[in-house]
């Protein structure tokens, strides 16, 4: 919108509301000012059409209050708050329950100087130091603060003790006195992480009969935590992984490895700051199916058998070795010596008798 006829524009900045920029529409005048510290020198530019504001290569010490006034007919203000963070802020992340320290890179607070700490987007005042009067005061904005802010009172620094993950977000600094000094810090407070649980998905298929050569397994985490990431590992090397922002959500990442895999395997959740890491153990969640039991009846049987089997060997044996035995005694060679027989006559008589001769032959045995 053009500026109309017999129109002035004001801008001014800050609680002093000192003026840096102004227009006359009638005189076609069109000026800038700086103000003591010099923050605004050559920074600051007039659209001669419209009469915007323009601020070039902004720094931290612009942030603040930029009140626009219109004058003519009638008067008309607009308010501009501008926050300006510098691109050198620290960045600060902690885990849940840990303190925090903010510094303002102060060896002392130097007389005259107040130190301002604000907090968020609304830039809500949490802490104050005033050196002159030599006041230290904390402001619970919220439960969230309550009893967990210190001031360091040599150097100003802001303490936050005892964090939770309600205390992440942007926090200023702001020193006034001789010259305006900003700084802002980015923190970020993580929550501790679960430790990631590792199930088989086969426990419940298994059977005698499955040919399977794979083991389905499922990496999981039931979390309360935000920018976390869960990840499979095969030594350093990452298969897969998956990352949520949300809170409250379960994560789960499958995998498939061979039974007889010798690789490493890991599964890990992790955030910026810290992880959890759960290793798998193939030989107990990797398992072929479990041949199904032996009867105590087959176990009898088969002992039984065993047994006769053995008895019918001996028997076998040893009827063996005696028939052998009597084999020998039946084949022994018995040597029998026949005496040569001789008879003489005798002169009984004159009549010659003739003797019959008769010869019994008896059966020898011989034992051994």
């Amino acid at each position: 919108m053009e500026i109309r006829e017999g129109n002035d524009i004001l801008w001014k900045y800050g609680a002093e509301k000192s003026q840096i920029a102004k227009i006359k529409k009638k005189k076609q005048n069109f000026s800038t000012f700086d103000v003591p510290d010099g923050r605004f020198r050559d920074r600051l530019k007039l659209d001669d059409q419209t009469g915007s504001l323009t601020i070039t290569n902004t720094t931290t010490e612009h942030t603040g209050d930029y009140k626009l006034e219109i004058r003519g007919a009638n008067l008309t203000s607009i308010i501009f708050s501008v926050s300006v963070y510098g691109v050198f802020g620290d960045s600060v992340s902690v885990m849940e329950g840990d303190s925090v320290t903010l510094n303002t890179d102060l060896t002392e607070i130097r007389k005259g100087d107040d130190i301002l700490w604000k907090y968020g987007a609304e830039n809500s005042t949490i802490a104050k130091i005033n050196q002159k009067k030599r006041t230290f005061s904390i402001y619970n904005i919220t439960e969230r603060f309550r009893d967990r802010l210190k001031l360091d009172d040599q150097t100003g620094s802001l303490i936050i003790a005892n964090t939770t993950t309600e205390h992440t977000g942007v926090y200023k600094l702001l020193i006034t006195g001789a010259k305006l000094t900003s700084k802002s810090f980015s923190v970020s407070v993580y929550a501790r992480l679960p430790v990631p649980v590792i199930i088989s998905r086969n426990s419940s298929q298994c059977s005698s009969s499955s040919s399977s050569s794979n083991c389905s397994l499922v990496c999981s985490s039931v979390l309360n935590v935000s920018d976390v990431t869960l990840s499979w590992y095969a030594g350093i090397s990452v298969l897969s992984s998956i990352s949520v922002c949300d809170l409250s959500i379960s994560l789960s990442l499958p995998l498939e490895v061979e039974y007889q895999d010798k690789n490493t395997y890991s599964c890990v959740l992790n955030n910026p700051i810290s992880n959890q890491t759960t290793h798998l153990d193939i030989n107990t969640l990797c398992h072929t199916c479990a041949v199904p039991p032996v009867s105590v009846s087959l176990i009898v049987l088969i002992s039984a058998g065993s047994l006769i089997i053995v008895a019918v060997i001996v028997i076998f044996w040893i009827c063996r070795k005696h028939r052998k035995t009597h084999k020998d005694v039946e084949t022994c060679e018995v040597e029998i010596t026949y005496a040569e027989t001789k008879f003489n006559k005798r002169n009984t008589q004159k009549s010659k008798v003739e003797e019959e001769v008769h010869v019994e032959y008896a059966p020898i045995t011989f034992r051994r």
